[in-house]
């Protein structure tokens, strides 16, 4: 069983156009019903609820093979926040999960949250 193999999750990641899509098939995806301790305090968030998914790794440009012993890209996404997101927000949870995708990809591409939040106002203003 492959958790990421979901509908939602497909969803998600065929709404990544090309030529970016070509560049995540090396991407570990996993699901986890919440972040641990040791995540949350490494980011300096104090509660579980506050991180719906997180990407591990560094960003495409900075990757080699010549690394020993580097576990390759991963996306988690925490169900529970996202979940308690869904029901709070009212957003489709189809539209939230690839919402929570899509900037995690962003992460991968090199992206930092203010430059995604940038390209989000920019995308919403026009």
């Amino acid at each position: 069983f492959a958790p990421w193999k979901t509908p939602l999750m497909v969803s998600a990641f065929a709404r990544i156009a090309e030529p970016f899509a070509a560049h995540l098939a090396g991407i570990v995806v996993r699901v986890e019903e919440f972040a641990d301790d040791e995540t949350l305090d490494a980011l300096g968030i104090d509660d579980a609820w506050g991180l719906s998914g997180l990407y591990h790794g560094r960003p495409m440009g900075e990757q080699s093979n010549w690394i020993p012993g580097e576990l390759p890209p991963a996306i988690t996404l925490y169900r529970q926040p996202l979940l308690a997101e869904w029901t709070e927000t009212g957003v489709h949870l189809e539209d939230l999960v690839a919402h929570v995708v899509i900037h995690e990809v962003g992460h991968h591409f090199g992206l930092s949250d203010a430059q995604m939040a940038a390209l989000e106002e920019d995308g919403a203003a026009g």
